[in-house]
Parts: structure tokens; C-alpha cells; sequence
């Protein structure tokens, strides 16, 4: 189970600067998406939120966009509750 403690992620700047950085992405598009929802959610994401965004970085540019425009829904290791509840943040933003 995914410790869901908000100050883990919030509390170390490093990891803080190493998710924004992970989420420059190749495609624009993507990477204005994940940039603009840092921006607006960042400081308020817990540990669960971290984790299913970091699966989500994790994924090709073209499969992330994908899953972004809701063209294709999460498969096999991105497919969980917390990924789902995320994707569907992102695709709000």
C-alpha cells in the first residue's frame, strides 16, 4: 500500500525540483500540460498523487498523450485507482 503521508513528497525539495523536471517532455503539448498542472497543483499533491504522476512520466510521449486526450485508457502497470484519479485531473487541466 502507498503511504499516502502529504509531507514525504512537499517536505524534500529535491524531489519536488526532480518531478518538475521529469515532467519537461519532448512534445509540447505534453509538456505544457504537465507544466500548467504543476503550476495550478504541485504544492497539494500527496504521496499516492506523486506516484501515479510518476508512473505517468514514466510512459512514451505519444502513449502519455494519449492517455492526456483520453484517445486510450491505462494498461497493465498504469492501470490502478490512483493512476486513473490522476489522468483524470490531468485531463481537466
Amino acid at each position: 500500500m502507498i503511504e499516502t503521508n502529504h509531507s514525504a513528497h512537499q517536505s524534500d525539495p529535491a524531489n519536488r525540483a526532480r518531478l518538475r523536471w521529469r515532467s519537461r517532455r519532448g512534445l509540447l503539448e505534453n509538456d505544457i500540460i504537465l507544466t500548467r498542472f504543476l503550476d495550478a497543483h504541485e504544492t497539494e499533491l500527496t504521496d499516492e498523487e506523486v506516484d501515479a504522476f510518476t508512473r505517468l512520466l514514466d510512459l512514451s510521449d505519444n502513449a502519455l498523450m494519449d492517455l492526456v486526450l483520453a484517445r486510450k485508457e491505462p494498461e497493465g502497470e498504469t492501470d490502478l485507482p490512483h493512476v486513473r484519479a490522476l489522468l483524470q485531473r490531468l485531463r481537466l487541466a
